[in-house]
This record gives structure tokens, C-alpha cells and sequence, in this order.
């Protein structure tokens, strides 16, 4: 996304970090980290100590989307809870340093693991420590209660499911209101068979392994969980499902998500069917409908990916074969759930 920071702006970040005593130094480097697909992260150099900017893509974006304020107020509620999530050290309202709100956070020293496997976690026992890491640490999320620590207005679980999948078919419906032709026989099965809500908790919804933060180790742990902008009072079992989802399949045509995580194929890595079973063990959530979950998930995605290549935004869309992958995998899951 086509945005530079100036002279001007420098001055102006350099003078809200200095009176909150984050830095002592004019010359502070802001070093763009990520692909920028959504919100846009920057590592500061010259402050006081290792610290990170996430801001919204430049204006306009679509009313509710981006909200990096809400992001932090999430990680802020989490802090005292046993989620791994980065300190939040300041937040900025839209105009008093930039032209859209922004957060600081710590910068959080670890490994974010996508399509390689590091060889230092790369032993069968660490990687099968690793999945298990992973559903655990969502088990966590979802046990946390949501009302104590003030996110009691965050979303509204009942009808959630339903809700969820009318909004997500706006994304793929034409102006008379008709879904269009690839993704109707898929969106009949879910809402004829959509579940009532499993509970209700607080949901990531991207919970996949490259937005996660990593520490080598016997077991390796997750040290952060990034990336909250989705973040929600939904079904936990929509997490559950898109962690799932998330995970090639060895021997299987993948889709694009799962195209980031190969490096949960190495030897060791838990299936995906003792995943769900620790989920369950862990949390003691009944999982007969999962499967419903599971293509409500690729489903969502080949929607979003359709909308998003609709737009026209952003290059990493323009490719039709990714919402037919999507469509196919959420397919699969009806035919075998």
C-alpha cells in the first residue's frame, strides 16, 4: 500500500514519543514489517526501547474495518489474562499525530514460522509440541471471561452463526441481491444446517501460525499472538475451525492460507483430527458438527478473497484459482464431515 512518512509526520511521531517517555532521541526510523494486506506495521528504531506502530492503510477504507483503536483496547484487556499478547504503550486518535488512530505496542523478539520449518523446532517431538502449543493456547483464549475483563460489548453471540454467514454472503451478492453462481450451493447447505452457537467466547478469527510468535525450546511456546483486528464475542468453534483450516493436509491440493503454513507438514506435526481432539480435552467442547464449521470457514475465505479481487486493491488477490481452491476445500469438508 502507497503510503511514506515525512518530515513533518517524523516530527510529530518523535514529539508524541518523547512526552510519553518512550524516547529520547530525534531520530526515530519507522521500518515497515509484513506484507501490509490490512492494517499497515511499522518497527520504530531510536526509542527507548524495541516498540511497534500499527496504523490503518491510508483513508478512505470501509466504515468499521481497520479499527486499530478497538485492536489495542483488546490486547489492553488481555494483558492481565494468560493469553500471550504484546504490552500496549500508547494509542493516538485520529489527527493528533497522523491522519488515522494508531497504537504502540512492544516489540516482541521471536519467530514467526510460516512455510519453512526453523531447524531449531524442526525435531518430530517439538513439532508435535508445537500443534498442540498452538490449540492450546486458543483453549486459553476462549476460557477467558469476556465480561470481567470489560469486552461485554465487543459483539453479540446469540445468533451469531446465522448472522456471520448472512454478512459474509453480502460480500458475494450482486446488486438484486443474487449470490453469485459458485458460491450458492455451498451457502444453501450452511444455512440449512447451520448449528446454534457452541458458546460463547472471545474469538481471534485468524488464528493461524504465521500470527503467532514463537520461542524455541523444550516445548517451543507462543510468546504472542498478533493480528487481532478480527478479533470478536462469537463461537469459539469458529476458531477452532479456522486454526484447522489453516493447516495443510499432507498428500492434498492446498488453498492459499494453507500455502502459508507448510511448515506444519514436517514429521511430527499433529493431524488435524488430534488437534480437535485436544481442543476437546482441553475445553470439553463437543465437536460433532465441526465439519459445518470447517467449511463455513473456506467458504468465508473464497468470499472474502472474491470480494477483495473484486476491489481490486491489491495484487495478492488477483488470482481467480484462489476463491475455486477456497470453494473446493470448503466442499470437501461437507462431503467428509
Amino acid at each position: 500500500m502507497s503510503w511514506q512518512w515525512d518530515n513533518k509526520t517524523l516530527a510529530r511521531l518523535t514529539r508524541f514519543l518523547s512526552e510519553r517517555g518512550l524516547a529520547d532521541s530525534t531520530d526515530i526510523r519507522p521500518v515497515p514489517i509484513g506484507d501490509g494486506h490490512s492494517n499497515l506495521t511499522y518497527r520504530l528504531e531510536g526509542t527507548i526501547q524495541p516498540m511497534v506502530l500499527r496504523r490503518p492503510p491510508p483513508p478512505p477504507f470501509p466504515p468499521g474495518s481497520n479499527d486499530v483503536l478497538r485492536e489495542a483496547r483488546i490486547l489492553e484487556a488481555l494483558a492481565s489474562t494468560n493469553v500471550p499478547v504484546p504490552p500496549v504503550f500508547a494509542t493516538a486518535q485520529e489527527g493528533e499525530v497522523l491522519d488515522v488512530p494508531f497504537y504502540l505496542m512492544a516489540f516482541v523478539d521471536g519467530d514467526i514460522i510460516t512455510k519453512d520449518m526453523p531447524s531449531a523446532y524442526a525435531r518430530p517431538d517439538r513439532a508435535e509440541a508445537m500443534g498442540y502449543e498452538q490449540v492450546d493456547v486458543i483453549a486459553r483464549l476462549h476460557a477467558v471471561d469476556w465480561q470481567t475483563i470489560g469486552l461485554d460489548d465487543l459483539g453479540r453471540p446469540e445468533g451469531f452463526n446465522a448472522r456471520h454467514l448472512k454478512r459474509i454472503s453480502s460480500l458475494v451478492r450482486d446488486k438484486d441481491g443474487g449470490l453469485q453462481p459458485a458460491f450458492a450451493p455451498l451457502h444453501d447447505w450452511l444455512a440449512g444446517n447451520c448449528p446454534a452457537e457452541s458458546g460463547a467466547a472471545i474469538i481471534h478469527n485468524d488464528c493461524r501460525i504465521g500470527n503467532v510468535i514463537w520461542t524455541p525450546g523444550d516445548p517451543p511456546r507462543i510468546i504472542a499472538i498478533l493480528d487481532w483486528e478480527l478479533a470478536t464475542i462469537g463461537d469459539p468453534l469458529l476458531d477452532l475451525a479456522y486454526l484447522i483450516a489453516s493447516l495443510p493436509r499432507d498428500s492434498a491440493a492446498r488453498q492459499p492460507v494453507q500455502d502459508l503454513a507448510t511448515a506444519c507438514l514436517v514429521d511430527g506435526f499433529p493431524d488435524t483430527a488430534h488437534l480437535a481432539a485436544r481442543y476437546a480435552d482441553r475445553t470439553g467442547a463437543q465437536l460433532d458438527n465441526l465439519g459445518w464449521y470447517l467449511a463455513m470457514v473456506n467458504w468465508k475465505l473464497a468470499a472474502l478473497y472474491a470480494y477483495s479481487r473484486r476491489k481490486g486493491d491489491d495484487p495478492y488477490f488477483d488470482d481467480d484459482s484462489h476463491v475455486a481452491r477456497f470453494l473446493a476445500e470448503a466442499a470437501w469438508h461437507v462431503a467428509n464431515g
